[in-house]
């Protein structure tokens, strides 16, 4: 079967070997995120995604307050693992911390009361598709990038450090850069597990 947007999706990889060897400059890059995260749909129309995009020693102070938060958390004789693992993150380009709005959910949560419960779950389902929609964006214009989730330990040291508004809740964050490794073989488990159709 062959389809475009499938093939774009392929593209779309975990790659922890990044490095600074991109073409596309700060405003292009910032604008194929931004673009990314305005074309993801959301229930309702919420539009409750947020982003931070950091680049440079912006992107390197990130992974050092993640790794100031977890060392205390973190037993001494592993830390060198994570250290270099975070390391690795901040050797790209830049980083991309996605957030909710909870002003919003709340906003949904008081107009729609059926559904209140409803709205953080929708909420959830918005950030991902805006995260798949920013990494696939990166994938078809050959950046590396990966998926991380240090969030909530680093949270307070990231709002301080760059003003986000309190209602913004981290969800993750995106290193990306160049990519400086090929990719391991992908596996999937059998349709049988994963799959029901019905015709």
């Amino acid at each position: 079967m062959s389809n475009q947007a499938i093939e774009i999706f392929k593209k779309r990889r975990s790659q922890y070997a990044l490095g600074k060897n991109v073409d596309m400059g700060i405003e292009q890059l910032t604008e194929l995120i931004k673009e990314g995260v305005r074309q993801a749909p959301s229930s309702f129309n919420s539009q409750s995604s947020r982003a931070v995009i950091l680049f440079g020693e912006q992107s390197e102070k990130f992974w050092q307050l993640a790794k100031d938060a977890l060392r205390p958390l973190v037993p001494a004789d592993t830390f060198a693992a994570t250290e270099a693992k975070l390391d690795s993150f901040a050797a790209g380009v830049g980083t991309v911390l996605f957030f909710e709005d909870q002003n919003v959910v709340k906003g949904l949560q008081e107009q729609f009361a059926l559904y209140a419960d409803n709205f953080p779950v929708w909420s959830e389902q918005a950030s991902g598709i805006a995260q798949f929609a920013v990494w696939t964006a990166l994938a078809e214009a050959g950046i590396g990038a990966s998926l991380q989730h240090y969030n909530p330990v680093v949270d307070d040291a990231a709002a301080k450090a760059w003003n986000v508004p309190a209602s913004w809740k981290l969800r993750a964050q995106m290193p990306f850069g160049s990519n400086e490794a090929p990719f391991g073989e992908k596996t999937f488990m059998d349709d049988e597990q994963r799959f029901l159709t019905f015709a």
